[in-house]
């Protein structure tokens, strides 16, 4: 019995395809800032930046010569998986696996001084331990940073097969 054959999209489709996905996870991200009112980390903040690079590197790849194409895909792929290398850390600290790579995901105690020092070292946005986890679904210990672990490794272990498959032919 032969296993099911997948239509395999062309390198341009593929970049543009890519790019899309990236955006849509970035406003996700936005989305739920907006109208959910979630407060980001710094290690949320920094879990973007994978998919703002993937957004360029998957237009680029559009627009580049052909033979240019499957290289610039193949970064973008490894670019998502070190934003799931960086969500699996920040899912780490959430769990308290581990601390925080970052010092500014502790939450900081006021230090002495007046009122008005207090209010002027104070952020214009208030910022949010790294090691509380955002939870979408109460009780389902699924935070924030864990799906975006498993959204980054499905979406860069779908682009790496892509790209080790054969074109088909019409």
């Amino acid at each position: 019995m032969r296993a099911p054959s997948f239509p395999t999209l062309a390198p341009r489709s593929l970049a543009l395809a890519s790019a899309l996905a990236a955006g849509a996870a970035l406003g996700l991200a936005l989305a739920s800032e907006t109208w959910g009112e979630l407060v980001p980390c710094t290690l949320c903040l920094l879990e973007r930046w994978p998919y703002r690079i993937a957004i360029v590197l998957g237009l680029a790849a559009a627009v580049v010569p052909s033979w240019f194409t499957r290289p610039l895909l193949a970064l973008l792929a490894f670019t998502i998986l070190a934003g799931a290398a960086i969500a699996g850390v920040h899912t780490g600290v959430e769990f308290h696996w581990w601390p925080s790579p970052m010092p500014e995901c502790a939450a900081k105690p006021f230090a002495g001084g007046s009122i008005a020092d207090i209010l002027k070292s104070m952020p214009a946005r208030p910022a949010k331990p790294c090691d509380d986890p955002t939870f979408l679904i109460p009780g389902l210990p699924v935070s924030m940073a864990a799906m975006n672990m498993l959204f980054a490794l499905i979406f860069s272990g779908g682009l790496f097969v892509a790209l080790t498959r054969k074109p088909s032919t019409p």
